[in-house]
């Protein structure tokens, strides 16, 4: 990872855009309907006054003169403000990302600056799977944080149960738009909060990564728990969630893994060698079903 993706929050913060060419019109639009006070610069003077930056949150540089575009950034620099300049990343303390925005939930593409329109192109794909009602869904989540924090304070046990909750029918009436009826029936799951069972796979691990089925990436991207063999491909252990527990398959149990899986964990074995049918039996012994996943690269 060659730039690490931040947030940073806009409620009562002010962006500063310097340019009054196209280039800074799209910087503008990316604010449109945010809770920022966008500050516009134009060309003027005050573009290379670090006064005009103090206090901001970011900058933004979209003109088309070298120098003025190097003054600008040095002054939001001397202001301690984190600044972008179009098209020259070497002036630049940030990327922008192609953003897709559905409210408060928020998915960004980066290329480092390398190539904006790979990142567009890739939003495109991404923006047709992220629902419409994903922002007011995230909405009431965040509503009801404190809420559910309360009542479910084991965190495994709370990602369960929001696991349950986001596939269920407070989910569908939030993307809905039925606001009243999503938390009615997110407060009636909570009342009756049970986590069942969570899950058990086998993937291989050998990889190559290219090679996994996108089912295979998914449940590796969900995992709570990560049973790594010894020829696990780092390639493929890397898919697994960045914040999942791993453990070495050498020293887990099998009982172990049932535990984990009857506390309503998603718990994932990479294989890393030929595959045996004796740890399925084992589980299956203890109530615990292998979940269908390819184990074949």
């Amino acid at each position: 990872m060659d730039a690490f993706p931040a947030y940073f929050p806009l409620t009562g913060r002010t962006v500063v855009i310097v340019g009054g060419g196209e280039g800074a019109e799209a910087k503008a639009r990316l604010f449109e309907g945010s809770p920022a006070t966008v500050l516009r610069v134009g060309e003027s003077e005050a573009a290379a006054d670090p006064q005009t930056y103090a206090g901001a949150t970011l900058a933004f540089v979209a003109v088309f003169d070298d120098a003025l575009a190097a003054r600008a950034a040095a002054a939001a620099r001397a202001a301690h403000v984190p600044v972008n300049v179009t098209d020259r990343p070497a002036l630049s303390d940030f990327f922008t990302p192609a953003v897709i925005d559905r409210g408060q939930v928020v998915a960004a593409i980066g290329t480092g600056g390398a190539s904006p329109a790979l990142a567009s192109l890739l939003r495109g794909d991404i923006e047709a799977r992220v629902p419409e009602g994903a922002g007011r869904l995230a909405a009431l989540l965040g509503r009801m944080q404190e809420e559910v924090r309360g009542a479910v304070p084991e965190l495994p046990r709370r990602r369960a149960f929001l696991r349950g909750v986001l596939s269920g029918p407070a989910a569908d009436a939030a993307l809905a738009g039925d606001m009243a009826r999503a938390e009615a029936l997110l407060r009636d799951a909570l009342a009756r909060e049970h986590v069942g069972f969570g899950k058990f796979c086998r993937i291989d691990g050998r990889g190559p990564a290219e090679a996994l089925s996108l089912k295979a990436a998914r449940i590796l991207g969900e995992a709570d728990v990560a049973i790594l063999d010894a020829g696990v491909a780092p390639a493929v252990a890397v898919l697994v969630r960045r914040d999942a527990r791993r453990l070495d398959a050498a020293s887990v149990a099998t009982g172990e893994v049932a535990d984990l899986v009857r506390q309503g964990l998603q718990v994932v074995h990479l294989i890393g060698s030929d595959a045996t049918e004796d740890e399925i039996g084992a589980l299956a012994e203890l109530g615990v079903t292998c979940e269908p996943a390819p184990i074949d690269p």
